[in-house]
């Protein structure tokens, strides 16, 4: 088992400190997230908390981080956090819980693994691969093909992961396909609560199955005429909000081909790796998801997709990709692996 191979290493932490970032997303929102940044032994590990509301991040800096001095293995300090309550106040949405658990297990590994003088993919018996992701993109309301003309000037190559929306005509989903390829079509009807909720659209369905029939079609609403559709694309269907765990792919209407995997969805370690450890077993097509991580969480995506999924359409670009104004000069996929890979970083 993958995390038996990281369980049992030694772990020391002195300290813990909190920092915050915020920045501007091509998105329209400004994303905060706060790195938890565990110290011990002359090193440090961290992990970022994507919990998307920036007064809990405010909050929790303000609070200050819970103690954690101590020595642990990989095991006990995940059975610490898991049972601490990390908000000073209770969160709207539980899966944020996730979140902050994984910004603590995340620096805790890459803390151990820095103390251990070695990296994920060495503990792992693993090997780092270059990694190939797509731009993941909204097209604006009223949605136009203006931001992936842009995208497309500074990056030809570039492959898309884009959010249709009930907005969309099929004379703009001609024009897309027309522009560049796309590898994903996320349809969001798997969110509940949440700003970019999308209702079952039985016609947009039908539309980007059709005009993009090589694309990945994820998180759809299913009704009995939306599954009607989706009876034909069975093998081009995956799932990103319900995956949580190993239960959750169980609980899923239907054997997947694909999954997105997005680390901050299981809270811990264990529930992650035992999660790829049962997909791969069953041929499921994995590929990485991203939440907007400013810092540190990013490198921890490309680091897991390099080593489990590196050739699929990874949601992992870099941050320079969310900027409102498109940057010159970005990474272009595939992300070459670090010449002297330390801890969990993968810069």
């Amino acid at each position: 088992m993958l995390f038996d191979r990281l369980a049992d290493l030694s772990l020391t932490v002195e300290s813990v400190t909190l920092s915050g970032h915020e920045r501007d997303t091509s998105s329209g929102f400004a994303r905060a997230t706060t790195t938890v940044s565990l110290h011990g032994a002359d090193e440090t590990g961290r992990g970022e908390d994507v919990t998307y509301e920036t007064d809990l991040h405010e909050e929790f800096r303000a609070a200050g981080p819970p103690t954690l001095a101590g020595e642990y293995t990989i095991a006990e300090f995940s059975d610490v956090v898991g049972e601490r309550d990390l908000f000073p106040s209770a969160p709207e949405r539980e899966d944020f819980r996730h979140y902050r658990q994984w910004a603590f297990e995340s620096a805790a590994l890459d803390l151990a693994l820095k103390q251990a003088d070695t990296d994920l993919a060495s503990a792992l018996g693993r090997s780092y691969d270059p990694v190939e992701f797509v731009v993941s993109t909204r097209l604006g309301d009223p949605p136009t093909t203006d931001r992936l003309e842009r995208l497309l000037a500074e990056y030809p190559d570039a492959a898309f992961k884009l959010d249709p929306t009930t907005e969309w005509s099929r004379e703009l989903a001609d024009d897309v396909a027309a522009l560049a390829p796309v590898r994903i079509l996320d349809l969001k009807g798997q969110y509940e609560g949440t700003e970019v909720d999308s209702p079952a659209d039985p016609d947009l369905y039908r539309t980007v199955a059709a005009v993009f029939p090589d694309a990945v079609l994820e998180d759809p609403a299913l009704t009995d005429e939306t599954e009607a559709i989706l009876a034909d694309y069975e093998d081009r269907v995956s799932w990103d909000a319900p995956i949580t765990g190993v239960e959750s792919v169980r609980e899923l209407p239907f054997q997947p081909s694909w999954l997105n995997i997005k680390p901050s969805r299981f809270g811990s370690l264990e529930s992650l790796l035992d999660t790829i450890e049962y997909c791969r077993r069953r041929d499921v097509t994995l590929y990485g998801g991203g939440q907007f991580e400013l810092g540190v969480g990013r490198q921890h995506l490309h680091a897991l997709a390099s080593l489990f999924y590196p050739g699929s359409p990874n949601d992992v670009a870099p941050g320079g990709y969310n900027d409102p104004e498109v940057p010159p000069d970005l990474p272009e996929s595939p992300l070459d692996p670090p010449e002297d890979p330390s801890g969990f970083e993968w810069g």
